[in-house]
């Protein structure tokens, strides 16, 4: 069984002027996305911010997030590092917290070899019981995992149940999921993917777009699992152009702004993130109006 189905939402963190994490404005973040219809948090990911995040921040994050969702939908804690050791404890502290699941993202900088990244999430793995997906994000990381090690991974270690898949490489995905065998779970990483990896056997998508417009990105997944592709695929097409709009510049930034546009006040980046450019801004604006979200 998936750890979820749907539109899992890669939440941002807020933060205070100062820098520090407001645990008042999660909380509220938290409660809307399950209001809004959201079928997964992913706490401490990329758009998390968890690159700047200490290791007790980090944790404090994922614990506070478990505690406040109280097993209403799952949680899914980031807890990648290209550090084999800095994964493990992350993610027994995670799993010790109360995460439903673990999402590990590619060795970053070191560039392991196929037979290090197998080794890599075997040994996290083993540290815990809860459920892992892999996160191929070759753009970030500068590493490409090759479909057979994704799917030895999930056939071959039984909590690795799955890929979110960020690569973009729909000839890859596609071979990923011809080899499978029912045994990887496929989430997309972009959300202007959701409904092709839907259509290659997905189970959802881990969403940036949701941070602004849960409801919305639930829907394009729900009316594709309830049989009404064409209706799914009039969701993916409209949502585009805000899309776009939210990676004009590097996620996080975007959808920080936007979310600040629409109120929520989730405060600032933590450098070396800076404010996203004033004419990006514009573009983010108006892509907002268009969309109906502002």
């Amino acid at each position: 069984m998936a750890i979820f189905e749907g539109a899992g939402v890669a939440l941002i963190t807020p933060f205070y002027e100062n820098g520090e994490v407001n645990y008042d404005k999660l909380e509220e973040l938290l409660e809307e996305q399950i209001a809004g219809g959201t079928d997964a948090i992913i706490s401490c990911g990329t758009t998390g911010e968890s690159s700047t995040m200490s290791h007790e921040e980090h944790i404090e994050v994922i614990r506070f997030t478990c505690q406040v969702v109280k097993n209403r939908i799952p949680v899914i804690a980031g807890t990648g590092s290209n550090a084999t050791r800095e994964a493990i404890h992350l993610s027994e502290a995670a799993e010790t917290a109360g995460a439903d699941g673990l999402l590990l993202v590619t060795p970053y900088y070191n560039k392991a070899t196929q037979a290090g990244l197998a080794a890599h999430y075997t040994a996290v793995a083993e540290s815990v019981k809860i459920p892992i997906l892999l996160y191929h994000i070759p753009g970030r990381t500068g590493v490409t995992m090759k479909p057979e090690t994704i799917v030895n991974l999930c056939k071959d270690v039984p909590n690795i149940v799955g890929v979110k898949e960020a690569s973009a490489n729909f000839s890859a995905i596609a071979e990923i999921m011809s080899m499978a065998e029912g045994k990887v779970d496929l989430y997309s990483g972009n959300d202007d993917q959701i409904v092709p990896l839907l259509s290659l056997g997905g189970k959802g998508v881990i969403s940036v777009l949701s941070n602004v417009a849960p409801a919305q990105t639930h829907e394009i997944c729900e009316s594709y699992f309830r049989g009404d592709s064409k209706r799914s695929c009039e969701l993916q097409l409209q949502a585009v152009p805000l899309i776009n709009a939210l990676f004009c510049e590097v996620n996080p930034i975007p959808v920080k702004a936007a979310m600040n546009l629409m109120g929520k006040e989730v405060g600032p980046l933590r450098l070396p993130l800076t404010e996203m450019e004033p004419q990006n801004q514009k573009r983010l604006a108006k892509a907002m109006e268009d969309y109906g979200i502002l």
